[in-house]
């Protein structure tokens, strides 16, 4: 070889790590015979254009026309630079379809959980005890970490039993769910029947081991009562569906949202959580009766969009034996009477300002019902749903006033 050409050769002779091409700051890097890691755009000599990702590198490799080492050979340079990147073109080929599908798959079952949790009710959970739970606090110095965390044992497991209640009518109930309401999830096919036990034995196995590892009596007490009581409303055994009966079916409702939650989470975090003995305050009595005539309410209109499907199956609900119009006009009777009952609570108050919270909240309810009330019309089967929609936001909203009563 002429000694000129051989001094053009470069000392360094790069060569490329077999099937596994090493990366630099988005760039493909070559290990030449020191092994030191170099990559096309810190070799000046080379004389190559900067590549900002290797896809680009590995595009111009596997269609012939790598400009870099072809500017190197116009140059005259050494042609031992090689980047076989069949490797790292395998690694970057994606399907983004591929995963566009999974991740609207995903999607879709979690808006389906979702439903299957009827969000409604998960909502009336938490904003029921996160206000119950307030009562026994006198001061800011009632906060602690171990409030916090009795708050949230509380919490937890009564979201874990509801779901498992909900789900277990749902069980239950899939033809007359066909029926009343075919988008649920077991209804609509979405969530099979074995998806549909795994998840509610699963959140009852929960809900019960955060119960007893909490420790609290009240607690326990509270989660067990809403399973028999859960239980007994739905499963289709004999002395057991209570749902089939208007006034146990009511009952089963009116107990839990109405005296369990109020007098048990109560006492969970009176007695339990903040060590004081027990002594029932003013705001968690009224919570006590307010909440009775709520929980009737909702347990009767709920029923009122369900007619068709519970005649069918021999449902007897206070709608299929009254008609829809009588026990609609019934639970707005019922709410407008409690409303003025707790206006009167309020203005016996001997504070100001929790009288004129209470008082003038109750009064704003009690007109926003007659308002929506005034345009209902129990003929348009489009209306009644969301009209029961927002009863269950005329309770969620109560929560909020219960502790101003003083």
């Amino acid at each position: 070889m002429p000694a000129a050409t051989a001094a053009l050769q470069p000392t360094h002779v790069p060569r490329v790590s077999p099937g596994n091409p090493r990366r630099r700051n988005g760039c493909v890097m070559v290990q030449c015979c020191d092994g030191e890691l170099r990559g096309p755009r810190t070799r000046p000599w080379l004389r190559t254009k900067k590549f900002s990702w290797t896809g680009q590198l590995c595009a111009a490799a596997s269609s012939g026309h790598w400009k870099s080492q072809g500017m190197c050979h116009n140059k005259g340079h050494n042609p031992g630079l090689t980047v076989r990147c069949s490797a790292a073109t395998h690694q970057h080929n994606f399907k983004p379809p591929q995963f566009e599908a999974i991740g609207t798959e995903v999607i879709k079952k979690l808006r389906a959980f979702y439903q299957f949790c009827r969000p409604h009710t998960i909502f009336g959970t938490i904003i029921g005890i996160t206000s119950v739970s307030l009562l026994p606090m006198k001061s800011l110095d009632d906060l602690s970490l171990t409030v916090l965390r009795g708050f949230l044992e509380a919490l937890a497991s009564a979201l874990c039993m509801n779901v498992y209640v909900v789900g277990l009518n749902q069980l239950f109930d899939v033809q007359i769910d066909k029926i009343n309401k075919p988008t649920l999830p077991l209804a609509s096919g979405e969530f099979s029947l074995a998806t549909g036990v795994l998840l509610v034995v699963a959140f009852l196995i929960m809900s019960i081991g955060i119960g007893i590892k909490s420790k609290s009596v009240p607690l326990m007490c509270a989660l067990l009562v809403s399973f028999l009581l859960g239980s007994a409303y739905s499963i289709d055994a004999p002395l057991l569906r209570w749902k089939r009966h208007a006034f146990l079916a009511a009952f089963c409702i009116l107990f839990v949202r109405a005296i369990l939650v109020q007098l048990a989470f109560f006492t969970h975090m009176q007695q339990h959580v903040l060590k004081r003995p027990l002594t029932p305050t003013r705001s968690v009595v009224f919570a006590t009766f307010f909440m009775c005539c709520f929980s009737a309410v909702i347990a009767l209109f709920k029923d009122i969009p369900d007619v068709d499907g519970d005649r069918d199956f021999g449902i007897q609900s206070l709608s299929v034996r009254l008609g829809q119009q009588r026990v609609y006009r019934l639970c707005v009777n019922i709410l407008m009477t409690a409303y003025g009952a707790a206006i009167l609570v309020g203005a016996s108050s001997s504070n100001l300002y929790p009288k004129i919270v209470v008082v003038l909240g109750h009064g704003l309810l009690a007109f926003a019902l007659w308002q929506r009330a005034r345009k209902f019309d129990i003929a348009d089967k489009a209306c009644i749903t969301p009209f029961y929609m927002f009863i269950w936001k005329l309770f969620y909203a109560e929560y909020f006033l219960i502790p101003f009563v003083q």
